[in-house]
């Protein structure tokens, strides 16, 4: 077999229907749409579902409304923190290893739920205000990426 011997496989080529062209061409006339009708002239609108009530309709409306420019950040507390050794640096690289977060360069923000015994260096993000004085009572450091 050469390369100029390829042809489609038998049937799997079809002509273009060519509508309108006169009584002979089997799509004359109507065209193949049948008579009368919307679905003859073409105007079944959008979304039309035959009478019953649109699934744009039926669907609650939800409310309100979601800013596009929406910061999100992974959570982590304090108390998860405690768990490490005392004086080590923590970073969201860190964090991301211990499984405390889900992706590797998720935002990090560290609130201040539970209670820090250990003195950290803590880097992250954001910082809520209780989680700030909790790392630096227990002699710590926060800083901000």
């Amino acid at each position: 077999m050469e390369i100029h011997d390829l042809r489609p496989a038998p049937g799997a080529k079809h002509r273009r229907k060519r509508v309108g062209r006169g009584i002979g061409s089997g799509h004359g006339k109507t065209c193949g749409r049948g008579t009368k009708g919307d679905k003859a002239r073409n105007q079944v609108p959008l979304g039309f579902e035959g009478g019953n009530t649109p699934l744009h309709r039926r669907l609650p409306q939800l409310r309100g409304f979601k800013s596009r420019n929406r910061v999100h950040y992974a959570v982590v507390n304090v108390s998860q923190l405690d768990s490490l050794e005392d004086g080590a640096e923590v970073d969201p690289k860190v964090m991301y290893k211990l499984g405390f977060l889900r992706d590797a360069d998720e935002l990090v923000k560290v609130l201040g739920d539970g209670e820090l015994t250990k003195k950290l260096t803590v880097r992250a993000h954001r910082f809520s205000k209780s989680a700030v004085a909790k790392i630096e009572a227990a002699g710590g450091a926060a800083e901000v990426l």
